[in-house]
């Protein structure tokens, strides 16, 4: 008993004096760090610049494992220097839980000395021509025309306080888009199909991939022995973007997740999730989206007809960003391509 007391006592005195040297020289980062677990931390951006979304840095003994590499080069570039107040231990591998550009465009600056890990078909995405896929172009396609509007915008008000947080908006737009010109698509060097292990000194990195749903290629990446468990965007605090995603084996594969022993969720967006609650709130959601986008469709609504009618308030108490009828459009749009593939009708 006395053994165990004092790993846990070493363990809370490693993460409190890596929280204070943190507090300590952040003023100038770009992310924050929130420690999670002995030499685990879960980088999220602090608006200095667009970052878009989380990152999860594990220290082992020797180096570094980096779980998703950033929106772009930039924002990779700024995450391994922010890195570095919290070890000079270089980063070996990177890994990519899903193709979306957000989590891999940061691929190309690490050099053949790093192993860049995901599954066959992230791969496969980042050698074709992913910078015209739907989903980076309706992310990315009226950058400019969000630019001008915010440049229209920072005229007309008056407001200093106003003013300053859209011009804030404007420089990170303006930064993203000018990130844009220099991204090379860089898929991983390493890839696998079901599941790898990783053993680092006493640790075991497991990589799984438990089937399709936000891609067709999700990794999650679990850490055993402290029970973390990172998701990417199959599951996030929020409702996930679904333009890739397969909508009804997303639901079965969430299933999967019931059975994998967690006590902290790392998504790929927003806080970490402490509870497996936010696994069945998301597949209710899911199913209730699937079931009536084939009802109205078999009523001959068209799909912007459904992303503007569909009534899904019945789930803002999980999730408080619905707060009227409708979807996004990119979602339902998704559904009906998966639905005449499939030449289904009805449910």
């Amino acid at each position: 008993m006395r053994v165990k007391l004092n790993g846990v006592i070493a363990v809370v005195v490693i993460l409190l004096l890596s929280a204070f040297l943190y507090s300590q020289s952040s003023t100038n980062l770009a992310y924050n760090f929130t420690p999670i677990a002995d030499g685990v931390y879960i980088a999220t951006g602090n608006g200095k610049m667009p970052v878009w979304s989380n990152s999860v840095v594990i220290i082992n003994d020797k180096e570094v494992m980096l779980v998703d590499s950033s929106t772009s080069p930039t924002a990779a570039r700024a995450l391994i220097a922010d890195i570095k107040i919290l070890t000079d231990k270089p980063i070996r591998y990177v890994v990519n839980t899903h193709f979306h550009f957000d989590h891999a465009h940061g691929n190309q600056i690490f050099g053949p000395e790093v192993e860049i890990i995901g599954h066959d078909y992230t791969r496969e995405q980042l050698l074709g021509d992913v910078l015209h896929s739907m989903t980076y172009v309706s992310f990315t396609g009226d950058l400019p025309q969000q630019i001008k509007a915010l440049q229209d915008q920072i005229v007309r008000e008056t407001d200093p306080k106003k003013k300053d947080a859209l011009q804030k908006n404007l420089n990170l737009e303006a930064d993203f888009y000018r990130a844009q010109a220099e991204i090379r698509p860089t898929p991983p060097n390493l890839t696998f199909k079901d599941r790898m292990s990783i053993f680092k000194g006493d640790r075991e990195i497991r990589l799984l991939f438990l089937g399709i749903g936000h891609t067709a290629g999700d990794v999650f990446v679990y850490l055993p022995k402290e029970k973390i468990l990172c998701t990417g965007d199959f599951l996030t605090p929020y409702v996930s973007y679904m333009g890739d995603g397969y909508v009804d084996e997303w639901i079965k594969t969430l299933e999967k997740l019931k059975s994998i022993d967690f006590t902290v969720i790392l998504p790929g967006h927003g806080e970490p999730i402490k509870t497996n609650d936010k696994i069945g709130h998301f597949q209710a959601y899911l199913r209730d989206l699937w079931d009536k986008t084939i009802d109205m469709r078999a009523k001959g609504a068209s799909a912007e007809e459904v992303a503007a009618k569909i009534d899904l308030t019945v789930h803002k108490k999980n999730y408080p960003e619905i707060t009227i009828p409708g979807a996004d459009i990119r979602s339902v749009k998704r559904i009906y391509q998966l639905l005449e593939s499939r030449q289904i009708t009805r449910n």
